[in-house]
């Protein structure tokens, strides 16, 4: 196995996948992955994919508009019409690598609705579009012969060289250098710097954390989104998402006296966009003393749940509730991160070379709140801007490539326990929802000492290094911004 690439992808969700293969069959590229393969927030997206796609009776602008609204019309319009144009071309390409969407009994292609959008545009596959896609696309990267992957191998450090960039790798206990004249950035989200998150473990924000340390810009961090619909049982750490689709097919959302509220919080009701019905939820439990929360849709065919949403059917029977019967507890809780690496709109960051894709990334997409659904949208198209950008400039690339040297002193002692606890901690109380003024500024003062001294001392760079690390760096970079 070389240790020279072309193309070096840090990531293997959606955004890493659909890089790789829209990369140039003649790129040498290497695949990181953190964990197993299909270990990622791509494989948990539930809900779909939004686009005009054969719409008759949607258009661009309309989706345009329906994205400008959810994100207080602070979106970067140049980026949002990219994301709206290119939809098409994108979804088209994914049915041609074998993404099965649900079909109408006529065959053509089923759409559904979710919160803040004026058509039905979402395709999916049952309730598990993400782990659909995921698969499919990850099945097609295997057959490329161009393309190294490497699981359970961690990012430990970033190197701009004259010729590219050199990463520090971690893995079984042993650390490893590559070398490449581009590198994607394709490291999902920060949902593990909260108490309770929708994220998956590996969502500890290490690109992000690499990329600043780099010299790369970091924007709009603390717009961070809370999903109002996550399973609460009070117990595990990752809350499963009721998506956001349930209440396009009619769920209600009601108060711990079993009564709708939302019309004295917005018109659009249970439809609102993300951040309106979270705040909702935290303001109606404020006035009524309780955090009990519930979602009921066992007013719709059972048969149609079950098919509907099979996933969250089976899910619920797990945690003892029948979405056909029974009311399912929920409440908000961390679920994605709008800003990131900041890049143009051809995923490019501020060096040269370095390129960012996915939740990691900051495109402005999304402006202050994410429309349902246009996450895997933004993966997609951006990771193909991403790739033709490369495959314009491979051909100027330089032939060799300059090795650097990562020091790993042996004297170096574990982390002290309990850091990873104390930031999640810290950030659950400071800045959920409604932030709390005074603990942002008491949380900031803590996770910048967590950071100091992390990144200061002589400890082991390992995996539990590596996490905290990005975490304090995360916490820090958020409570920062809205000091």
């Amino acid at each position: 196995m070389t240790h020279n690439y072309d193309v070096i992808i840090v990531g293997s969700g959606v955004s890493g996948l659909y890089s790789a293969l829209c990369l140039p069959e003649n790129a040498r590229i290497l695949m990181l992955s953190k964990r197993e393969l299909t270990l990622c927030n791509s494989a948990l997206a539930q809900g779909g994919i939004a686009g005009v796609y054969n719409s008759p009776d949607d258009n661009i602008q309309l989706h345009q508009n329906d994205t400008m609204i959810a994100g207080g019309f602070k979106n970067n319009t140049e980026t949002v019409h990219i994301l709206v144009k290119e939809a098409c071309h994108d979804i088209e390409n994914i049915i041609k690598l074998g993404v099965d969407f649900d079909r109408n009994p006529d065959g053509t292609l089923h759409r559904t609705l979710e919160g803040g959008h004026c058509r039905l545009r979402i395709f999916h596959h049952k309730d598990a579009t993400g782990y659909e896609v995921l698969t499919k696309l990850l099945k097609n990267v295997q057959q490329l012969p161009n393309v190294d992957i490497l699981e359970n191998t961690y990012l430990c450090n970033i190197r701009k060289t004259s010729t590219g960039y050199s990463v520090d790798t971690f893995r079984d206990d042993v650390h490893t250098s590559y070398n490449c004249h581009f590198l994607i950035l394709a490291t999902g989200g920060i949902g593990r710097v909260y108490e309770f998150t929708t994220n998956s473990a590996i969502a500890t924000g290490d690109g992000i954390t690499m990329a600043y340390e780099a010299g790369a810009d970091i924007k709009n961090l603390s717009l961070v989104q809370f999903h109002p619909t996550a399973f609460n049982n009070k117990h595990t750490r990752e809350c499963f998402l009721i998506s956001e689709a349930v209440r396009g097919e009619g769920a209600y959302l009601l108060n711990c006296n079993g009564e709708r509220f939302m019309h004295n919080y917005d018109d659009r009701l249970e439809l609102a966009p993300r951040d309106v019905v979270s705040h909702a939820i935290i303001f109606e439990s404020r006035k009524l003393g309780s955090d009990e929360f519930y979602l009921d849709i066992s007013h719709k065919d059972p048969e149609f749940l079950k098919n509907r949403f099979p996933m969250i059917y089976m899910n619920l029977l797990e945690q003892g509730y029948d979405l056909t019967k029974d009311r399912i507890p929920i409440f908000p809780c961390q679920h994605y991160l709008m800003g990131g690496i900041n890049v143009n709109s051809n995923a490019c960051t501020k060096l040269e070379g370095m390129y960012a894709v996915g939740e990691c990334s900051h495109t402005g997409v999304h402006g202050n709140n994410r429309l349902a659904s246009n996450s895997l949208l933004e993966a997609l198209v951006f990771s193909r801007q991403a790739a033709n950008d490369i495959a314009g400039k491979m051909a100027d690339a330089p032939e060799n490539f300059e090795d650097t040297e990562f020091e790993h002193p042996s004297d170096a002692v574990p982390i002290p326990h309990g850091l990873r606890t104390e930031i999640r901690h810290i950030m659950q109380k400071s800045y959920f929802v409604i932030p709390d003024k005074k603990a942002v500024v008491e949380g900031f003062e803590r996770v910048a000492e967590i950071r100091k001294m992390l990144s200061s001392g002589n400890y082991i760079q390992n995996a539990d290094f590596i996490e905290a690390k990005s975490l304090a760096t995360v916490a820090y970079l958020i409570l920062k911004e809205v000091i």
